[in-house]
């Protein structure tokens, strides 16, 4: 297939371009290199026979022309991370939900009526968790005191009692906590209604905490991952929020970039008009505690700081529960954690 893969030059999508090359795909790339993301501002290293093409994908114009001859679009670009503050509010807006909308047009008139949209566990906001007297239960927000105080497991809303938390399904109802989460939800309403308008087909894969090889050095912008290796490259001790307890899925670029290849085998026998939700996770549960220790472990330390410290817009668990994409997909994770740990402390980081 030819296919349009918007934000390749990123972590994400550059580890995409290079599955797909791999796979035999045609591959163009287009991508608006903007400085939170590649600082240096310069052209990326893609594969042999990748066609690059610097533009926004909020240009109109642009769009139109890399849309040419495709077969499918694999939309990876996006403005990532919590970011600082509302005045970033802004600017997640529009890199992410009007430049999808002006990509969703552009392939309405252009009649490409494939997609494969990068989402984001953050849609969930909290994970799932499950209270012995009440069942499943949503928590409440954070309540800064709480915080403060180092109480950072959320309470039963209904009585208080601890709560259990487990893996989130694709089912699980969207409650996104911050500005970033409310715009990659808003990304597959917009996917959505582009499918129903124009019988397109679309597939959602939502990631969980992406780590591995070129990640982008530490910014506002970064995941964790990335702030805490960068730190070792500093030779700092990586600082842990809260009480590193929080527990998440660390999945690696090469599985995330497999799914990507599974799902643009699969789209096109969607039914024209629909939209689906994957999750991508590698199924091993880990604390940020303990993925900052096997980080700094194998890069030779320091040995990571719990500091208490919190982000309002975070939350506490967030795992999932990715039975569905390899159910109806076929996928499944290869890298182990600790291997991909090892790998990630000695590869070099993106500038």
């Amino acid at each position: 297939m030819e296919i349009l893969l918007t934000g390749g030059a990123g972590f994400i999508g550059s580890a995409v371009a290079a599955r797909l090359v791999a796979a035999g795909h045609r591959v163009r790339v287009l991508d608006a290199l903007l400085p939170a993301v590649h600082p240096a501002g310069r052209a990326p290293v893609l594969p042999d026979g990748v066609e690059f093409h610097r533009g926004d994908v909020r240009d109109r114009q642009v769009v139109e022309r890399a849309l040419r001859g495709v077969d499918a679009v694999c939309h990876q670009a996006a403005m990532v991370g919590l970011g600082l503050d509302l005045d970033d509010a802004p600017d997640y807006v529009g890199c992410n939900d009007l430049g999808t909308a002006v990509l969703l047009a552009a392939m309405a008139r252009s009649d490409v009526r494939e997609l494969v949209l990068a989402g984001s566990m953050v849609v969930y906001g909290e994970g799932r968790y499950r209270c012995a007297e009440h069942g499943d239960v949503s928590p409440g927000p954070r309540r800064p005191a709480d915080l403060d105080a180092g109480r950072f497991e959320p309470p039963c809303p209904r009585c208080g009692a601890p709560l259990a938390p487990g893996l989130v399904s694709e089912d699980a109802p969207a409650d996104p906590r911050n500005v970033y989460a409310a715009t990659k939800l808003a990304q597959e309403h917009l996917a959505a209604a582009w499918a129903r308008a124009c019988g397109g087909r679309v597939l959602t894969l939502r990631y969980h905490n992406v780590y591995g090889p070129g990640m982008p050095r530490d910014t506002p912008y970064a995941g964790v991952a990335s702030l805490f290796r960068s730190a070792l490259a500093r030779g700092e001790s990586p600082r842990v929020f809260e009480d590193g307890g929080q527990r998440r899925d660390f999945v690696h670029v090469s599985d995330v970039a497999s799914a990507n290849l599974a799902a643009l085998a699969a789209v096109s026998a969607r039914p024209p008009g629909s939209a689906r939700a994957y999750n991508v996770g590698s199924g091993d549960v880990h604390t940020v505690g303990e993925m900052a220790a096997a980080l700094a472990a194998a890069y030779g330390g320091p040995e990571p700081v719990v500091t208490g410290e919190y982000r309002l817009g975070d939350v506490r668990h967030i795992t999932a529960d990715s039975a569905r994409l390899r159910a109806e997909l076929g996928w499944c994770p290869r890298v182990e954690f600790a291997d991909g740990m090892a790998e990630f402390a000695a590869a070099p980081l993106r500038t």
